[in-house]
């Protein structure tokens, strides 16, 4: 690129606040309400606990942080999604100029991301798949610096076990990310033997461990429903011999369509397409370690099992991957031909936030679309036809509830799906369109 080194972090800068401030701008002027992912993470925010029945706590506990910071305002939530995006790209690229040593290279493996749709069409959307994507670019920048340091440091140690901790506790599949990391370095320690064991590991163990006890006791009080809903969510209670095939190929494909903009985009900067792997090279181990295991043990799975694996449950997984062909590709890269690679980025850049705010204008019937504050409004002044004072609680679906807990002015909590025992437990209450609100 024709720019000088001084100057590639400003256009990192430029390039995550456009990022940050479009996708928080479009969904905020094209949305009428909040995506589901959001309303439910904020209902299980309004009654915070260790767990809840979908999903570990993590995305309802920084959703309700910035409810208690801004209130209803549907455009914090975008921002909140968007800064965890942004962190994500501060890290990728932080990791990037160590392993790259080049700041271009570097810049160039963080603009690639600008092709894959988790980190831009999808990120409106603040759930777990989102809120895993800081945890998991701090995870691995923290283990590149154990794994590249001849002197493990204390504090790495700890933070790699805090970031671990925050990513599981976000969504359960953030394990393949710490499993293949934990088999590149059981493979070191002790059977390659090129790196000693030191006690500080145990730090990030401990770390880890202390911080998921909690959620552990949890999951054991509550019959482990969260991991049971994952599993339900495989379609392994419906599976047959034949989704042992067929469900891994259809895995495949959609992985391979996902990437075919950034394919091209690198297409773009490449003289030839030739690579040549040398797995003694320490940089390209740690890569694959980071890059393919995570997505070849998640085939696996499928494979054994016959799950299927649903796209969105990939968003994390390719962080790393514009800094995996950058690096593949490193000594084939025309820097020359930077001009058609930067209109290509822009074009992609700008095309997401297009195609969003045009499904988002000419679809009527989406969740977006949901007259949540409307609803709330009529809901209140039917309780006020009958009782004078504010609604504390409100039971039913994530999605009906969730949006009176959210939209009204009380801020009820919410109770879960309506049963007998809270309504005979409360004060006073109303149903209405199956939920429920009322006073404990």
């Amino acid at each position: 690129m024709n720019v000088s080194k001084r100057n590639i972090n400003n256009i990192f800068l430029i390039f995550a606040i456009s990022h940050l401030i479009i996708w928080t701008l479009v969904p905020s002027v094209t949305n009428n309400n909040l995506p589901l992912d959001t309303i439910e993470a904020l209902a299980w925010g309004s009654n915070l606990d260790w767990g809840f029945s979908k999903h570990p706590p993590m995305s309802a506990f920084f959703s309700e942080v910035f409810f208690n910071i801004f209130g209803p305002q549907d455009w914090s939530y975008y921002l909140l999604s968007q800064i965890f995006v942004v962190i994500s790209f501060y890290y990728v690229f932080k990791f990037s100029i160590e392993i790259l040593r080049n700041e271009k290279l570097s810049l160039i493996s963080v603009l690639l991301l600008a092709s894959i749709y988790f980190y831009n069409f999808t990120t409106p959307e603040f759930n777990v798949n989102v809120c895993q994507l800081p945890f998991w670019s701090l995870v691995v920048y923290h283990s590149w610096k154990i794994y590249n340091s001849k002197k493990i440091s204390f504090l790495d140690c700890f933070l790699l076990g805090l970031f671990g901790a925050l990513g599981f506790l976000s969504k359960y599949l953030f394990i393949y990310l710490l499993i293949s990391i934990d088999i590149l370095f059981v493979y070191l320690i002790f059977f390659k033997k090129s790196k000693k064991f030191d006690f500080k590991y145990l730090i990030t163990l401990e770390v880890f461990i202390v911080l998921l006890i909690p959620h552990l006791i949890w999951l054991y009080n509550n019959d482990f429903v969260s991991i049971l809903y994952g599993l339900k969510r495989t379609g392994l209670e419906n599976s047959n011999i034949l989704n042992h095939i067929n469900q891994p190929l259809i895995f495949l494909i959609k992985q391979i369509g996902i990437l075919i903009p950034l394919f091209f985009l690198i297409w773009l900067l490449v003289k030839k397409v030739k690579f040549k792997l040398n797995l003694k090279d320490k940089n390209l181990i740690f890569l694959i370690t980071i890059n393919i295991l995570p997505i070849f043990l998640m085939l696996l799975t499928s494979i054994i099992t016959g799950s299927k694996i649903r796209t969105m449950w990939m968003t994390p997984f390719y962080l790393f991957f514009g800094v995996f062909l950058v690096y593949l590709f490193k000594s084939q890269i025309d820097l020359k031909k930077n001009r058609s690679f930067l209109i290509g980025v822009l074009f992609l850049f700008f095309l997401s936030p297009t195609i969003y705010s045009y499904v988002s204008l000419t679809q009527k019937d989406k969740r977006t679309d949901y007259p949540g504050r409307e609803i709330a409004l009529k809901t209140q002044i039917i309780w006020n036809q009958d009782f004078n004072k504010q609604i504390q609680f409100v039971t039913g679906d994530e999605w009906k509830a969730g949006n009176l807990s959210y939209h009204l002015k009380s801020r009820p909590t919410w109770e879960g799906p309506t049963n007998d025992n809270i309504l005979k437990n409360s004060s006073q209450f109303i149903c209405i369109n199956d939920v429920c609100l009322g006073r404990y």
